[in-house]
Order: structure tokens, then C-alpha cells, then sequence
């Protein structure tokens, strides 16, 4: 995230365009749960997150933004539902699941659902494939245990995919869970990575993405 989204979020928040605080992110996790997703909806919605995330959900390959299409839904509703309580510093994201865009809980039960059925990227961003070995390691001995052999991630755990993943995303989000700037992360996740280097990280950020 670059000083210019920063800025733009907290100008936004200063404003009074993002609400201060929102709807309780367990309540709107369970209630997006409960409902019955209409993926015809969802697609409907989808070109508000089209704009920075791409017509077909891969992102950009600079990282700048993800890969969503094909991750699991508990993971992106959750994800969402934190973004939009302020649990997940995103200032780039907060104007789209704001209530008033993107809409309620019924609108992210949709689109979560529409994002999920859609089709990974099969070539993500990678890095310049010198630690893959040491990548690897690193993965099996701290990272596979949740996110599984081939880093397909759990549903039902909100343990999000990893694999395909954009490099450069997965080695800024492994950072800031590490220094502790993304707050809504797993705890046994930040126990994993506290301890890895710059190094580390980027050796299994582009082993993850080339899978």
C-alpha cells in the first residue's frame, strides 16, 4: 500500500465518508453465512470490485492488488466484513464495502459467492525463483499444517488459499502480518512468521506462487 491510498483513506475517514465504525464483524460473518447466496446478484455487484481487482478477479501482477477469484468464501466474506469494520487496514477498500456501495449483508453473501466460483489465474506474479528450495522448506515446516499440502487453504477454517497467489501481495501481507500492522491476523499465523526474515519471506512468498 503506497502513501497516496494511505492518505486517501484517512481523508476519507476525516470526512465522514467511511463510517468510524460499522456493523460487528461477527454478527455480519454469521448473518452473510446464514443467507442463500444469488450468484446472479453477485455478478451484478462485482463491478464495483472489478475496478482495482480486474473484470476476471486476478488482480495485477505488481501485487498491488490480488488475486480473489477462486478463493474460498468464508475467507473473502470475513476478510470483507473486517475491511469494512476497520478490523483490516485497507483505506483503498474501505469506500467499496461501505454499506452505501457495496450493500448488505445480502450483497456480500452474493458476490463473495460470484467471487469464489470464478476462475484462478493461472500465471500470477512471481519472484526470481533463487530460494524456491528454501521456500518450500520454510512452507512444510510452518505454513502447511493450516493451509495444507498444496496451500489450497480450508473453508471451513477461513484459512485463505495461497497458492497462485501474486508474489509481491503475498510477500507485503506476510511482512505486515509479521511487524503486526494487519491486526485481524490469525495469532497462530503471526506466531509462524515472526521470527522469518525479509529472506524467508520472500522465498516462500514466490514458492506459494508458483504453485
Amino acid at each position: 500500500m503506497n502513501r497516496r491510498h494511505l492518505l486517501t483513506g484517512f481523508i476519507l475517514i476525516l470526512t465522514g465518508l467511511v463510517p468510524l465504525c460499522a456493523l460487528s464483524t461477527p454478527d455480519e460473518i454469521h448473518q452473510s453465512l446464514e443467507l442463500t447466496p444469488n450468484i446472479e446478484n453477485g455478478k451484478k455487484i462485482y463491478p464495483l470490485c472489478a475496478a482495482c481487482h480486474m473484470k476476471n478477479g486476478w488482480g495485477k501482477k505488481d501485487g498491488s492488488f490480488p488475486v480473489i477469484a477462486g478463493q474460498h468464501r468464508k475467507v473473502l466474506i470475513k476478510q470483507l466484513a473486517d475491511i469494512r469494520a476497520m478490523n483490516r487496514v485497507n483505506p483503498t477498500m474501505y469506500p467499496f464495502t461501505d454499506p452505501e456501495s457495496i450493500g448488505g449483508v445480502q450483497a456480500i453473501a452474493d458476490v463473495t459467492a460470484y467471487i469464489a466460483s470464478m476462475d484462478q489465474d493461472p500465471t500470477p506474479g512471481m519472484g526470481n525463483s533463487q530460494q524456491l528450495e528454501l521456500g518450500k522448506t520454510i512452507y512444510r515446516q510452518r505454513c502447511m499444517q493450516c493451509h495444507g499440502d498444496n496451500a489450497q487453504g480450508n473453508n471451513d477454517a477461513y484459512f485463505p488459499r495461497l497458492k497462485g497467489q501474486h508474489h509481491a501481495y503475498l510477500l507485503r501481507q506476510l511482512k505486515w502480518i509479521r511487524d503486526g500492522f494487519r491486526k485481524n491476523s490469525n495469532p497462530a499465523m503471526v506466531e509462524q512468521v515472526k521470527a522469518l526474515s525479509d529472506t524467508d519471506l520472500d522465498a516462500v512468498a514466490d514458492y506459494l506462487s508458483r504453485l
